[in-house]
């Protein structure tokens, strides 16, 4: 099983940044692709960006040139640098690690971080 737990949200100002990390314990070498996500109020979960084992990286339209995912060296910590920060990038950010253990696939959510972005 993998632990996910996000920190780094707050309030921040139109143009302003911030980094979202995220702790992933237990079972770290079964994970195949983390991903962050968000979710605005009243609206479904939608993806951010995804990195994969390699280290290939995908984004939504929405935040491409803005937002950067990594994974840090140890590969224990995901990170979201987010620039140039919008009032629509105002979620709950959610870190995810899809993981294969023992030949069964797994996914495994955090509990989620809040950014508001506001003036």
């Amino acid at each position: 099983q993998v632990q996910l737990a996000e920190s780094g949200g707050g309030l921040v100002q139109p143009g302003g940044s911030l980094r979202l990390s995220c702790a992933a314990s237990g079972v770290i070498f079964s994970i195949n692709a983390m991903a962050w996500y968000r979710q605005a109020p009243g609206k479904q979960r939608e993806l951010v960006a995804t990195i994969t084992r390699g280290g290939s990286t995908n984004y939504a339209d929405s935040v491409k040139g803005r937002f950067t995912i990594s994974r840090g060296n140890n590969k224990r910590t995901l990170y979201l640098q987010m620039n140039s920060l919008k009032p629509e990038d105002t979620a709950i950010y959610y870190c995810n690690a899809d993981y294969n253990l023992n030949g069964n696939w797994g996914s495994s959510w955090g509990q989620g971080t809040q950014v508001t972005v506001s003036s």
